[in-house]
């Protein structure tokens, strides 16, 4: 019961991360500022922007640093790679101290590595909590990436709404507040568990909910974003937006409480008898197979290949999978995937498209002649990025009736 409430601890704290350190999304609202102080041209500014993206392209150290440092070490070292980054930035822009061209384009670079460092962190911490309900956990959380430049345009807005360079600022030092709150749930991570079928469904329906709760703040965001305009107001609406965001946390106690419930008292509303669920019953199997092996094996190489024997690697093989599921994998095995280069492919060419308009979005609002309402661009951008991050796991909890690949959904797209 313990370990199943710290695993939705989990779950908000990895959401916390993701809704607060997805800070290369404002970089259009001090663009234009950055822009003038460093007297560079929109060519220039356009490769700045190039490198906070191009940094992500180093995001394999941080995979690598997972397989010889704990987790929540690699997490900070996250946080103080965008610390410094995006620090030492906000003291170009406010002009304390001045440099070059080329050490502002590597500090971008510092800044955008950090980014993938987080998401490394935030995957690896779903897909290990959440071995069944993975793609459920991994597209609710990553769709709270796309809403941070709302978050933060709320957060400036209630400082000083006049004063683009705080979003440098606030890039800095808000991700590594966020890793020290979310710090006590990574420390406290249950041992994995087998979950019995009741226990699944009842998952799957608290993914609904967190869902239509996710739909609600961002909602929140993006209709009440233009009442920010002013300090008070826009501190008003911050209380509103935390609280939404703390809400998930009532999640642990009411998994207790149903948890106790259901072995002292004889309740009348249950999910013992429903037979909803949003897993495939493979994925089940799967899931007994991997818990089985992992308890009866010393967690060798040679001893999980003794202990599996036929069926386990039959499930994989029919599924056309990696040999294990939420493990990793040899750079070689991966590169002879062709699941592997499609999605590369499509994240290359789709994902850049929409980092080229969120980049240019404040020259363009200032071209214009909007430059008074770039917050608001930003925060429309960001709010309907987040929707659609939220919406692609509609074939997840549509796969009790409509069953496709991943990989036609991507086709798809």
């Amino acid at each position: 019961m313990v370990g199943q409430s710290r695993k939705w601890m989990i779950l908000i704290a990895t959401t916390w991360i993701q809704a607060f350190t997805g800070t290369n999304f404002d970089f259009s609202s001090y663009s234009s500022t950055m822009k003038t102080v460093l007297g560079i041209s929109q060519v220039q500014l356009n490769y700045l922007s190039v490198a906070s993206d191009m940094g992500k392209a180093l995001g394999w150290c941080s995979g690598v640093s997972l397989m010889y440092l704990p987790l929540w070490v690699v997490m900070f070292m996250a946080a103080f790679l965008g610390l410094f980054g995006y620090g030492v930035q906000w003291l170009v822009i406010k002009q304390v101290i001045s440099l070059p061209y080329f050490p502002v384009f590597l500090l971008c670079l510092v800044a955008g590595c950090s980014i993938c460092w987080f998401n490394t962190v935030c995957f690896v911490l779903c897909i290990r909590n959440f071995p069944t309900n993975r793609a459920l956990a991994l597209s609710l959380t990553i769709s709270f990436n796309g809403i941070s430049a709302a978050v933060y345009t709320l957060i400036a807005n209630s400082i000083n709404p006049d004063d683009d360079t705080l979003y440098l600022f606030l890039n800095a030092l808000v991700p590594l507040l966020v890793s020290s709150l979310a710090l006590i749930p990574i420390l406290r991570q249950p041992p994995l568990q087998f979950l019995s079928t009741d226990a699944i469904n009842r998952d799957s329906f608290i993914f609904i909910v967190l869902n239509i709760l996710a739909v609600v703040t961002g909602l929140y965001l993006l209709l009440l974003n233009s009442l920010s305009s002013e300090a008070l107001r826009a501190r008003i609406l911050l209380v509103g937006a935390l609280i939404l965001f703390t809400l998930p946390l009532c999640l642990p106690g009411i998994v207790c409480g149903r948890n106790w419930a259901r072995h002292t008292i004889d309740t009348g509303f249950c999910l013992d008898g429903s037979n909803f669920s949003l897993v495939d019953p493979d994925d089940f199997d799967l899931h007994k197979e991997l818990i089985g092996s992992d308890q009866s094996s010393s967690l060798s190489v040679d001893s999980f290949s003794v202990t599996s024997k036929e069926g386990f690697f039959r499930k994989v093989m029919e599924k056309g999978r990696l040999t294990m599921l939420g493990e990793e994998h040899s750079a070689r095995l991966l590169v002879r995937r062709w699941d592997f280069w499609l999605y590369y492919v499509a994240y290359f060419s789709g994902g850049t498209i929409g980092l080229v308009y969120s980049n240019n979005l404040g020259q363009i609002a200032q071209s214009l002649g909007y430059y008074s309402q770039i917050s608001t661009f930003v925060t429309v951008y960001s709010s309907f990025s987040f929707f659609g991050r939220l919406f692609s796991a509609a074939p997840d909890f549509l796969r009790e009736y409509v069953f496709t690949a991943s990989s036609i959904h991507i086709c798809c797209l």
